[in-house]
Parts: C-alpha cells; structure tokens; sequence
C-alpha cells in the first residue's frame, strides 16, 4: 500500500482545486501539515451509503451449546 502523501498547510491553500482533483481522480487520501504535525485529512468522497445492516456477519463464533447446562450446581438451583 502506497505511504499517504503529505502537504503543507500554505501549500495546501495555493493548491486546493487542483489537490482535490488529484484525491478525487486517485482515490488516496492527503494529509494537510501545519509545521509538520497532521491537522487535516483530504479524502475522495465515497457515493456509496453505509448500511448496518450485514455489517456484523461472520463476526460471531459460537463453541458450545448455549441452551444446555455446563453441569454447574448454582446456589439459586438448590432448593
């Protein structure tokens, strides 16, 4: 993976229309510099909604039966 590049602040301000064409027309992002410390981040704008739904599929990873008892006596069984 490509280092993101990097640009200064003053740079930047000069710049601008044509950095956002260069992030819109490569898809990479770029970070604006102000006395070399990261301030901002230009990124190509996605059109593609986010949905939750899905988003979780595959994550959950069941071991063991979770209906059947472990065999543990719990006070609360005792009566």
């Amino acid at each position: 993976m490509a280092k993101e590049k990097s640009i200064g602040a003053g740079e930047f301000k000069t710049h601008c229309l044509h950095l956002i064409d260069e992030v819109n027309r490569s898809r990479l992002p770029i970070v604006i510099t102000k006395h070399g410390k990261p301030l901002a981040r230009l990124v190509p704008y996605a059109n593609e909604p986010y949905s939750l739904f899905g988003s979780l599929k595959d994550s959950v990873v069941i071991h063991d039966n979770l209906v059947e008892g472990t065999g543990e006596e719990w006070l609360a069984d005792v009566t």
